[in-house]
């Protein structure tokens, strides 16, 4: 009897130890994974899984999760991403698919706050992708910025640029200010409301997303709107290996070290580059390091970590602006002073940042993000000699999640940054012509905590398939804190403190799509763009405590549409910004600026954005594409020093823009792009005296690309910019002064005809 229970004990034990075995076999064979946008990260929904058989066997859901029966060769799909054959392994898969530059307004955006399609997008957003970058020449991002409608990148030098939207930031004489910008989740911008994009290597960027207008509530100050510029990513399961070396006009040579390593899980991405010239104009030498790291660690299904380091080492000499005269008949020369003097930068900058994504549930998800930076700087200028050294951390925090018709991100930012700047004497005079600049006794010594704070709020509400409305509210408190470190009796204590009251700003939008390919989208929206330190003081170095920040009210509608089997795309933009408490930038001597609030403007706006392709065949692809901007920006009210300037112009901007050009691929591995650019007349001065004059420029670009082998790929290209050679300002100095008899000095000289050419070789191992 023993016996057979025992037997029959042994029996079961058996079967349970087999059924067990049999569902790890089934098991086993159920493989998970995730599929992501390559560039942001965002989880794709509804992507299609086909196999050998052209069967649909998976479709991904709300985050991007897939599961398959076994593993094998598969076909992913995507409308606006490229089609991508991938074997699926048999464990936790990661599948990053690329972005279709013909199907964008299928594109997922704003990954980071509230992803959505670009088409359902309720503000007006502009994407310029690796290809659009590729149109230009690989030294400078103004190529591909100024073909988007309301965006203006003035040019003075490599490392002279100012940006404006929608006119926001026309009247800043030097750099962008205004407007923010991000590089994947790390601001930018300084606790000084400036921003420097023209940092950083073009090809460690995938693309450009513009949100334009006070629109971009989750931001916080930026009257103009956002820069968000999308790093480069490795790709999961590769490894390659990247160069590039080009020259050009005015002894401009570039390398560059792409190094790409990816696993399944894990990715890594390293470039190096180093960019010199001697410029088109004397005292213009130019020598520009960058390293960048960025690295992808997805730790679970739930949990991804990212890292990002970039550094910049740069040395650029500064020719500034000339007057009228010396632009006409010999504008390579400096200016006067700065030649002399060999004025130049010398600036060693970095930024720090990791970012980790956590998913509590379907509908709950965390995305935190911690960053440092640091800028040390020394600037010989005719005047003096200014040192500077900056450091900068801060948080910035959110949650995102969905409840049943509902998406909202409730989060907050906080940002602190130390300024410290020196000048000194500059002796230059006291030696002998050619000496150049020889630091003298200190003049000045200031230290600066500069701190801010948004808590912000923005919720979608799917009111039904096609209509979307959009609620967003952003708190901000912002604070300056001055310490003067060198007080004599010809230097008054210009110590202080200032605290601007707190900003509500809301915003509230809408989109609605009348079929799949036509829609309509609209906001109402507020902004702000607090002063800097420096336009807070007053001519007697003291703080003003009545100045205010800039606040403005945009109202925007818009329409996105394809026709014709989406060959032909029309984008329609109109808007006004109404700006008060305008706050002028007045000169007071060589460098000594004071801020006040002298009125109102007001921003109206057309932007059309036009694109058809004309051929697409096994052979070739035509594609066209137009961008115009009509601008009537004027000052309703102004009032400065006794002028009354309302009804005039705003200073520093175009009231016209067309960018147009054809783009040519053949299948043979040739290509080609040229691009017509036209740029109206600028108001020079507040009365409206003086205007720059119109211009219009053309570049081209040819290149051929083959693959050598399997693993070895090469791009050889040639490219003229300005090949009519045409005279023109590259950028304007708005209501220069001319001190001690000299003509004001409102120019800085384009380019003439210049051409770049190059190599690329990538290896894939």
């Amino acid at each position: 009897m023993k016996e057979h229970n025992h037997l029959y004990f042994s029996k079961i034990i058996t079967f349970i130890i087999l059924l067990i075995g049999g569902l790890n076999i089934n098991a086993q064979q159920i493989i998970t994974g995730k599929i992501i946008d390559s560039e942001n990260g965002t989880p794709l929904e509804n992507v299609t899984i086909k196999d050998s058989l052209n069967h649909i066997v998976s479709i991904s859901n709300v985050l991007g999760a897939f599961k398959l029966q076994k593993s094998g060769l598969y076909q992913i799909e995507k409308i606006g991403y490229q089609v991508k054959i991938e074997f699926v392994k048999s464990n936790y898969t990661t599948i990053q698919l690329e972005l279709n530059p013909s199907h964008l307004s299928e594109i997922i955006v704003n990954a980071h706050h509230l992803p959505l399609k670009l088409k359902k997008a309720n503000t007006t957003i502009d994407i310029v992708t690796s290809k659009d970058i590729e149109r230009g020449n690989t030294t400078n991002p103004i190529h591909a910025l100024n073909r988007v409608p309301s965006v203006f990148m003035q040019s003075g030098a490599l490392n002279t640029n100012k940006i404006s939207i929608r006119g926001i930031g026309s009247r800043n004489l030097y750099g962008t200010s205004k407007i923010r910008a991000y590089f994947l989740d790390i601001p930018l911008t300084s606790g000084n409301g400036e921003t420097n994009i023209e940092d950083f290597e073009l090809s460690t960027i995938s693309r450009f997303e513009i949100i334009k207008g006070a629109g971009s509530s989750i931001y916080g100050a930026g009257l103009g709107g956002t820069i968000h510029l999308i790093p480069q990513s490795a790709y999961l399961n590769q490894t390659s290996f990247q160069t590039d070396i080009s020259f050009g006009s005015f002894g401009l040579i570039k390398g560059l070290l792409n190094i790409n390593h990816g696993t399944g899980k894990n990715s890594f991405k390293i470039i190096h580059s180093n960019t010199q010239s001697d410029g088109y104009r004397d005292n213009n030498k130019y020598n520009r390091q960058t390293f960048t790291i960025n690295t992808k660690h997805f730790l679970s299904e739930k949990d991804d970590i990212s890292f990002l380091a970039s550094y910049l080492d740069l040395k650029a000499f500064i020719p500034s602006s000339i007057d009228k005269s010396t632009f006409t008949n010999n504008p390579k020369s400096a200016a006067f002073t700065w030649a002399q003097s060999k004025g130049y930068e010398d600036s060693q900058r970095g930024i720090f940042g990791s970012s980790w994504n956590h998913q509590y549930a379907s509908n709950l998800k965390q995305i935190t993000s911690i960053f440092t930076s640091f800028k040390k700087a020394y600037e010989p200028r005719p005047f003096n000699i200014l040192t500077e050294n900056t450091a900068a951390f801060g948080l910035r925090s959110r949650l995102l999640g969905s409840f049943k018709k509902v998406n909202w991100t409730l989060g907050g930012e906080f940002f602190k940054d130390t300024y410290t700047s020196r000048t000194f004497e500059n002796l230059y005079q006291d030696f002998p012509v050619g000496t150049g600049s020889i630091k003298g006794d200190k003049l000045s010594d200031f230290k600066e905590n500069r701190t801010y704070y948004n808590l912000f709020f923005e919720t979608n509400y799917q009111a039904s398939e096609r209509t979307t409305f959009s609620l967003g509210l952003n708190f901000n408190k912002t604070s300056y804190n001055l310490l003067d470190q060198f007080v004599t009796n010809e230097n008054p204590d210009q110590s202080g403190d200032y605290k601007f009251k707190a900003i509500l700003s809301p915003k509230f939008g809408f989109s609605h799509l009348f079929t799949d390919h036509i829609s309509i989208y609209g906001n109402i929206s507020h902004g702000f763009s607090p002063p800097s330190t420096q336009e807070t003081l007053l001519p007697d170095g003291l703080i003003n405590t009545d100045i205010k920040p800039e606040t403005g009210w945009n109202f925007e509608i818009g329409t996105r549409n394809a026709f014709f089997n989406n060959r032909l795309k029309l984008n329609l933009a109109l808007y006004r910004l109404d700006v008060r408490n305008l706050l002028v930038t007045r000169r007071t001597g060589d460098d000594q600026f004071i801020g006040i609030n002298a009125g109102r403007t007001t921003h109206d706006g057309l932007e059309i954005v036009l694109k058809y392709q004309w051929l697409e065949s096994k052979t070739m692809s035509l594609n066209h594409y137009l961008t115009y901007t009509l601008n009537n920006f004027k000052f309703k009210e102004f009032l400065d020093n006794g002028d009354n300037f309302s009804g005039k112009k705003l200073t520093g901007v175009p009231s016209n823009l067309l960018n147009t050009g054809l783009d040519l691929d053949t299948k043979r591995g040739m290509y080609a792009t040229i691009n017509y650019q036209y740029v109206g007349r600028i108001p020079i001065t507040d009365s409206n005296s003086l205007f720059s004059n119109s211009y219009s420029l053309t570049n081209i670009k040819l290149g051929y690309k083959h693959n050598i082998n399997k693993h070895l790929k090469l791009n050889a290209y040639f490219g003229l910019d300005n090949i009519f050679n045409k005279h023109y300002a590259s950028q304007i100095l708005i209501n220069a002064i001319g001190f001690g008899g000299t003509a004001p000095r409102y120019y800085y000289p384009g380019n003439p005809i210049n051409y770049y050419t190059g190599i690329n070789l990538s290896y894939m191992f």
